[in-house]
């Protein structure tokens, strides 16, 4: 494995686009192609996917306007509008970080600016996930109040953010000078242990007598992300908190997140003056009854923006289930992996259709992969954590290698700016779709073809239509 990472490795500052693997077709090329704002009102930009990789995100030849139409009809309908999108990206673990950090200077600067940066090489990630301390794909497990067995803190001085300043601070800080406006999130997997009653990383439940002194941790936490020019704009209490079995993680049921809440985190930052939102859940999409039992009291709701899901179990239209039964409170997709044994192909189309399309049909703000990069061995990881979750990235060499992720991000992410709002468009058999208007105007329609079987089809947007064909099993983003 690593030997062909090695002989497929593109180093950043020589070139920052992946080499075609199966061999590029005579109309087909790798290279990630600029957003082309020059495009005439008559005709539509393409950019495209294959699963076969014979293209990656590259930039087809411009479609015209026209009457005809052919093969069914995708209708695009500005008129009918439905949630603001804030943005599509990635977790940025303490893995993640460490590996970017550790990259010569260039190569980490040009990766940089292509991941987060505007122009027309850049792929305009705009969303951000953290792990509050140590996630599962951290170099070690830690917190930000680690103290000797036996020992408490309840006023909480010796918190210290001393970790993060390693890796974690500088990137984040090189990212913030390419793009300000990046939104970031922060979930814990678990508190510190002294507060928990098994008194362990993995699993246990968070103890009541420590309720205030968690929610102080969260202020604290805020405040000194804020002093270092970090401003965290939502945290979720607890990631996956029905899987106690990571390392770290923590068991919080919805009574238990409930009560945290209403009674000590929400009151905790009200006093503090925060107006970082909290998002309640942060788990599978086979229980919406958790953060509808959340929201359902009062007391909690009052301080709640929304509800985050992952999709490792259920259905994604739980997003939908829970929008209608609290239609004031926001959704947002915040994790999804991609494995050491799934293929780019298979990876490429379910991820697209769910990740992508279905969580923004159901309502989704935001739309993340888990993981921005790991090493060529799925490393760094704790004892007892993810040892199969491959990166958007793989560094390896002083270089980056560019895995399924970063193309199911980017097919989203580069075009579909901050503050876009979604709007109407039709699914037509194999063909699914989502479609934006963006701040500018600017109209981005994805498709997905999840058929076996390559299909012609017609964009039609106020009277005017386009042809076009996908290749079975690629995806096409699409402007104008």
């Amino acid at each position: 494995m690593l030997q062909k990472l090695k002989i497929s490795t593109v180093l950043i500052g020589i070139s920052s686009i992946l080499s075609c693997q199966s061999g590029c077709s005579k109309n087909s090329s790798p290279d990630a192609g600029g957003t082309n704002p020059t495009v005439p009102a008559t005709e539509i930009a393409s950019w495209i996917t294959r699963g076969d990789k014979t293209a990656l995100l590259y930039k087809q030849p411009n479609i015209s306007f026209g009457t005809a139409s052919e093969g069914s009809v995708i209708n695009v309908d500005s008129a009918t509008r439905f949630q603001t999108v804030d943005g599509f990206g990635y977790t940025l673990t303490g893995g993640s970080a460490m590996l970017i950090n550790q990259l010569p200077q260039a190569a980490k600067t040009a990766l940089l600016q292509e991941l987060f940066g505007k122009k027309d090489d850049a792929i305009g990630i705009s969303y951000l996930r953290l792990s509050i301390a140590a996630s599962d794909l951290s170099e070690e497990v830690f917190s930000y109040n680690d103290l000797q067995p036996g020992q408490t803190d309840t006023a909480l001085s010796h918190f210290s953010l001393s970790k993060d300043t390693v890796h974690l601070l500088p990137v984040l800080k090189m990212i913030l000078a390419i793009n300000p406006d990046i939104k970031l999130m922060g979930s814990p997997w678990s508190p510190p242990v002294w507060m928990k009653d098994n008194g362990k990383s993995v699993g246990g439940s968070l103890l009541p007598q420590y309720y205030a002194s968690y929610s102080k941790y969260f202020v604290k936490y805020i405040q000194a992300m804020k002093a270092q020019g970090i401003t965290i704009d939502a945290i979720t209490p607890q990631n996956e908190p029905l899987h106690p079995g990571n390392n770290p993680s923590l068991l919080m049921l919805p009574e238990q997140q409930g009560d945290f809440i209403k009674n000590h985190l929400g009151p905790a930052f009200r006093a503090a003056g925060i107006t970082t939102k909290i998002i309640v859940y942060d788990h599978n999409c086979d229980r919406p009854d958790y953060p509808i039992t959340v929201l359902n009291d009062a007391g909690a709701k009052q301080f709640i923006d929304g509800s985050a899901f992952h999709l490792y179990a259920g259905e994604v239209n739980a997003l939908t289930t829970v929008h209608n039964a609290h239609p004031d409170r926001n959704i947002y997709f915040t994790e999804q992996w991609t494995g050491a044994k799934g293929s780019f192909d298979g990876d490429l189309k379910w991820h697209v259709k769910n990740v992508i399309i279905g969580t923004m049909r159901n309502w989704s703000r935001i739309a993340l992969e888990w993981n921005l990069a790991n090493d060529a061995n799925y490393n760094p990881h704790t004892p007892g954590g993810c040892t199969e979750c491959k990166g958007a990235l793989t560094i390896v060499d002083g270089g980056v290698v560019k895995n399924v992720a970063y193309y199911i991000i980017a097919h989203a992410s580069k075009f579909v700016t901050a503050g876009s709002v979604r709007i109407g468009s039709d699914i037509k058999g194999n063909l699914h779709s989502v479609a934006f208007q963006t701040p500018d105007g600017k109209k981005v329609l994805i498709v997905l073809n999840d058929g076996v079987a390559n299909e012609k089809f017609t964009i039609s947007y106020k009277g005017k239509n386009a042809v076009t064909t996908l290749a079975a099993g690629a995806v096409a983003t699409y402007t104008w």
